[in-house]
């Protein structure tokens, strides 16, 4: 089975992606990776956008600061990469999220099939009570579901927190690989993000992203 695992945080930046997927520690980030059992990389990807938005809450484990959620009742579109995936490596990356070693979750790939086919009858479904534990079914492109996680919680339900400046800069360059904004259009968009907003005067926000997307 397939599926596109959707990103609209800093998975969006493919080099981000593959450490989830072959294992290690980012540059800059907290946390070690075990990665998926299976390294291949996904066959395909896709800008695509998701009716809501998104906004930062929570600590961050890998980089501190808030961490990027998805809620579909925000007003506007949240910008987006689909990565096509088998079914084991959409369950490694989503025990990684959730903190559990890929290694030890063979009950999880039975479980996150009857979790997406749930999310694809019903829109949503639930692997568990944690952050990025919600399963959400935007669609399916090319015949194959898309899939996403985030908290269980809509934004307006949480104090937001504003995201670290190295995991802000990874969105900014998820954004332009993926959808090959300028660095005005990518400022605009994360400046206006709750958690971002209130936090980080639109300057600062445009002064990070010209810095992360020149660094690379």
């Amino acid at each position: 089975m397939l599926a596109w695992y959707v990103s609209y945080g800093s998975n969006m930046h493919a080099a981000r992606l593959g450490w989830y997927i072959s294992g290690g520690c980012p540059p800059g980030g907290k946390r070690t990776y075990p990665g998926c059992r299976d390294r291949r990389p996904p066959s395909r990807s896709a800008p695509v956008s998701l009716p809501g938005g998104i906004y930062f809450a929570g600590e961050s484990g890998a980089w501190t600061g808030g961490m990027a959620f998805y809620d579909p009742h925000l007003p506007g579109e949240a910008a987006a990469r689909a990565y096509l995936v088998t079914l084991e490596q959409f369950t490694d990356i989503a025990a990684q999220e959730m903190y559990r070693p890929p290694g030890d979750t063979t009950e999880l790939i039975p479980a996150t099939g009857a979790a997406i086919d749930a999310a694809v009858a019903n829109g949503r479904a639930t692997l568990g009570p944690g952050r990025y534990e919600t399963l959400i079914c935007p669609g399916s492109r090319d015949g194959v579901p898309m899939l996403t996680f985030t908290a269980p919680e809509r934004a307006s339900a949480v104090p937001c927190r504003p995201p670290a400046p190295i995991y802000l800069g990874m969105i900014a360059r998820g954004l332009r690989e993926s959808h090959g904004w300028p660095a005005e259009r990518i400022a605009t968009y994360l400046a206006a993000r709750p958690g971002v907003a209130g936090a980080w005067p639109p300057a600062a926000v445009a002064a990070l992203v010209d810095k992360a997307l020149a660094d690379g």
